[in-house]
């Protein structure tokens, strides 16, 4: 199964990114490729820009770790299996590094992934500068 992985050093504090990042029914906020998402029981629900649909599971929420694990489950793709993962890392000088990592099948799916992946961890640092800005 092909993982692909993308990161970012933020020059926002880790409690503000784990605060957007946890927040799972929000995540079309920062995710260029969704235009709607909303929380579910178990995970959250999902709606492409093609309008495709997604439904995820969420498999781990730790506020301890900053961790966020979430797993394809239905939806509109031809996705064997699919587990995303993302950690925020405190660097204690008000930056931190954020990893979003995802396990997919069929690895022709992989390439589409890791460009919406890339392009949502650089929309996220945009998200969390206006954010910023609004509150001050």
């Amino acid at each position: 199964m092909p993982s692909i992985r993308s990161h970012a050093i933020l020059d926002h504090d880790a409690a503000s990114v784990w605060s957007v990042v946890r927040d799972v029914g929000s995540v079309a906020d920062w995710f260029p490729a969704m235009t709607h998402s909303e929380a579910t029981s178990s995970g959250r629900s999902i709606t492409l820009t093609d309008g495709a649909t997604l439904i995820e599971d969420t498999v781990t929420l730790d506020d301890d770790l900053r961790r966020l694990q979430y797993q394809l489950v239905g939806g509109d793709l031809s996705v064997d299996s699919h587990l995303g993962t993302i950690d925020v890392i405190d660097l204690r000088d008000g930056r931190c590094v954020l990893v979003y990592g995802s396990d997919v099948e069929p690895a022709e799916v992989a390439a589409a992934f890791d460009a919406a992946i890339r392009e949502a961890v650089n929309r996220l640092d945009a998200h969390l500068t206006a954010r910023r800005a609004m509150s001050a």
